[in-house]
């Protein structure tokens, strides 16, 4: 079942030179947000320095201080970055991908949140001359005496129930309803710190340039949040007025939901990319749920399909035609911007096959160029509308029936005995030379991308939104 080798008269010209252009683009990005990062680290560590920090690490209470300034400027930093990482800034959103900021939003809030906490424990410990004792006395005279630690306390507070909240034990035990409205306290958290740091911290006065870096960095944040968060999203539902048009059943236990608005040619919309959905149905409507198109947006309508698994897509069998609709959106780099080749590879795995369905439909691709792997439990969905893009477009399709079989393994307990490279080689053996689109539940994800690798995939054409949350 090899793929069959045929040109591709299809593809316009110039496609192949904005798809090279496209990743060059997200690859400058992504080179230069690192070096932003570093280098304001390293800038900071340098007024740090500059102000006598090292000199003061000679003496143990004044040791302390400093190494306490130090963390909080660096936790600082990180914060902020936190903040940027997860503002859907629509140039980081095409460079990365929700997948791989999300993975970076976790280490960097991890890494911030410890830094945080050694700065506490360390400026305290030094203002208590370096008696650890006195410290809990110390720390209580800083909270209520300085200017703006009271609310430095409450910030620290709300990110500790964020942190708390998202370790992965806690997460399981939380809905997503429950965890998502606890993550917000996060912007709660930050901006309660700001007062603090700007009142009270040294470095943040120590020159010109210190107070336009960190000003400058704390409107970054803001202003990204209060533009790409809030400010689009308002102007992109006047602008659209989405409404649900139907409800139709796939599966047990999955729906399509199907939508049409205004001037929807104008919603940049991508196959694979997905929405935060808000239905207007009552209470809860401000809950948002992430959904993928599972169709080529067309200009006319919108269509979403998901497995009634929490609270919100359970409520998504009683929705009526005609229901409001407000979107967060788009969001993720699972489309055509990522890719690089002609030929790609589609794998996934129960309801994660609706945003492949709609690559498959969108994207361009000779007679036998693209291929989908799709694992299903009991019946596949979509298996009508991948028939017809199998016989008008050249779609392989190769079905993996049954549950996984194994915790280290994305096959279908229906495939057989034969290991996970080998199967994947043997159906597709040009993988290697692909772009490869992945969606489906994280773990199972992960298994993939091993396979995938081992099988030689470079790591940047490996494309993937996961429903780890």
């Amino acid at each position: 079942m090899s793929a069959v080798a045929v040109p591709d008269t299809r593809r316009p010209a110039g496609v192949g030179g904005r798809r090279a252009g496209r990743a060059q683009v997200d690859a400058a990005v992504r080179t230069g947000a690192g070096g932003l990062l570093w280098a304001a680290l390293l800038l900071v560590t340098f007024w740090w320095a500059a102000g006598g920090g090292v000199q003061d690490l000679a003496g143990w209470a004044s040791g302390l201080t400093s190494a306490g300034r130090l963390t909080g400027l660096l936790a600082s930093v990180l914060l902020l970055v936190q903040v940027l990482l997860m503002a859907r800034v629509p140039v980081l959103e095409h460079a990365f991908g929700q997948d791989r900021l999300a993975r970076t939003h976790r280490l960097v809030g991890f890494t911030s949140f410890t830094l945080m906490l050694a700065h506490v424990g360390l400026i305290t410990w030094g203002y208590a001359a370096g008696e650890l004792a006195r410290t809990p006395a110390t720390l209580w005279d800083l909270t209520v005496d300085y200017p703006g630690m009271l609310l430095a306390g409450a910030g620290t507070a709300c990110l500790v129930v964020v942190v708390a909240t998202s370790v992965r034990a806690a997460r399981r035990r939380l809905r997503y309803e429950s965890w998502h409205l606890l993550h917000l306290y996060a912007y709660l958290g930050v901006g309660l710190a700001l007062p603090h740091q700007l009142w009270t911290g040294q470095e943040f006065q120590s020159s010109p340039a210190a107070t336009v870096f960190w000003w400058g960095l704390w409107v970054a944040a803001a202003g990204a949040v209060l533009v790409w968060r809030v400010g689009l999203p308002l102007w992109r539902n006047a602008r659209h007025r989405l409404r649900v048009t139907a409800v139709v059943p796939e599966d047990d236990g999955v729906v399509s939901v199907h939508l049409t608005g205004r001037r929807l040619d104008r919603l940049r919309a991508e196959a694979g990319q997905f929405f935060t959905w808000r239905f207007l149905t009552g209470p809860g409507w401000s809950r948002g749920h992430p959904y993928s198109l599972s169709a080529a947006p067309d200009g006319r309508g919108l269509r979403i399909t998901a497995g009634l698994v929490g609270d919100g897509s359970a409520a998504l069998t009683a929705l009526r035609p005609g229901t409001r609709v407000l979107v967060e959106g788009p969001h993720g780099r699972l489309s055509a911007r990522a890719r690089t080749r002609p030929r790609i590879a589609l794998i996934g795995a129960g309801v994660g096959v609706a945003p492949l369905r709609a690559l498959a439909e969108e994207l361009d691709y000779a007679p036998g160029d693209a291929v989908l792997l799709y694992r299903f439990r009991d019946r596949p969905l979509f298996d009508a509308e991948f028939a017809a893009l199998a016989a008008e477009r050249g779609l392989r399709v190769l079905y993996l029936p049954g549950s996984r079989r194994a915790p280290d393994s994305w096959l279908g307990a229906g495939v057989g005995g034969v290991d996970d490279l080998t199967a994947l080689t043997s159906w597709v053996p040009d993988v290697a030379e692909r772009d490869v689109y992945v969606c489906g539940p994280e773990a199972w994800a992960e298994a993939v991308h091993r396979t995938t690798a081992a099988a030689g995939l470079p790591a940047d054409r490996f494309h993937v939104e996961s429903f780890g949350w």
